[in-house]
């Protein structure tokens, strides 16, 4: 088959690669427009970007399909199928009706959960213990299309937003190779989605950073699992504003007030929650570097209740 593919970030980046691996033809690859990053505001290509160029493909960055010079670009190309994952971008009708087996997209939640832009955090954010990837057709509504195939897999118990993604973007890559190869087998199946059980995961904002510690300690827990690598959890101790990487659940109870730093041990600070505590065990304060609690306590004493 004849594809065109589209995205952008890593998660896009693997699936890419794996549907170079097949006999499949890539006839072009579209992905956002470079973006500005870092004080210089130097223009960085996306992953998607990077490995299309470094096999040669023609890549398109049209910032919308709004103009009919970019839809008749990507109609002149003939895609039998357009292959999209991340892209970051939505695709009015009349691209959907380009290619004539339809297009397909990579998700990664199980639909209808969790339709939208982050449903890998949100599954963390949510303390869910599994997700998984779909691969669907696309239609004019946000993650509405029919469904061809679901994979799924547990969620760690301490594992990170950025974390599960790395996995679900291999399970993603496996699930698009094996669709392909039953769309062009003519086997693939299609089974429309129940929208009474659709959940949704928006964007994410710095707005959920900020650690409300009235709340019990496993929901903090997800807070912070679920916004490793960003935004990233915030929380103020001991007068200083650090961003929360990693901690764990502390077994024993905390005899003191939502927020107050419990106790400093060898693993981490343990602070107390509205039920419960948790063990912060990498941090980073303004202007440093993230490490381990304990090393960084060791420089910069902080005053605890030790009442655990």
């Amino acid at each position: 088959m004849r594809l065109i593919f589209m995205g952008t970030p890593a998660f896009a980046a693997a699936c890419l690669d794996a549907v170079l691996k097949t006999e499949h033809q890539v006839i072009g690859v579209y992905t956002k427009p470079d973006t500005p990053k870092n004080r210089g505001m130097k223009l960085i290509p996306s992953e998607v970007k990077v490995l299309a160029q470094a096999h040669g493909l023609p890549v398109f960055q049209p910032s919308t399909f709004r103009d009919d010079e970019a839809v008749e670009t990507l109609k002149a190309l003939a895609p039998d199928l357009i292959v999209v994952v991340a892209y970051g971008k939505i695709l009015p009708q009349r691209v959907l009706d380009i290619p004539p087996l339809g297009c397909i997209n990579i998700h990664g939640s199980v639909l209808p959960a969790l339709r939208g832009s982050a449903p890998v955090q949100w599954a963390v954010l949510n303390d869910l213990p599994e997700t998984g990837v779909t691969a669907m057709y696309l239609s004019a509504g946000m993650d509405e299309g029919d469904i061809i195939d679901i994979r799924t897999t547990p969620i760690g118990e301490l594992e990170t937003a950025g974390e599960l993604m790395d996995r679900l973007a291999i399970l993603g890559a496996d699930l698009l190779r094996d669709t392909l190869g039953a769309i062009a087998a003519g086997t693939a199946s299609r089974r429309p989605q129940d929208s009474a059980l659709a959940t949704y995961a928006p964007m994410l904002t710095k707005e959920l950073s900020p650690i409300d510690w009235s709340r019990p300690a496993k929901e903090i827990l997800a807070r912070i699992r679920g916004l490793n690598p960003w935004p990233v959890a915030m929380a103020s101790l001991g007068g200083t504003e650090f961003k929360i990487w990693e901690a764990r659940l502390f077994d024993s109870a905390a005899a003191a007030a939502p927020g107050t730093p419990v106790a400093l041990n060898k693993q981490g600070l343990v602070v107390a929650c509205g039920n419960g505590a948790i063990l912060i065990t990498k941090l980073q304060a303004p202007g440093g570097k993230a490490m381990a609690a304990p090393d960084y306590f060791r420089g910069h004493p902080i005053q605890t209740k030790n009442e655990i």
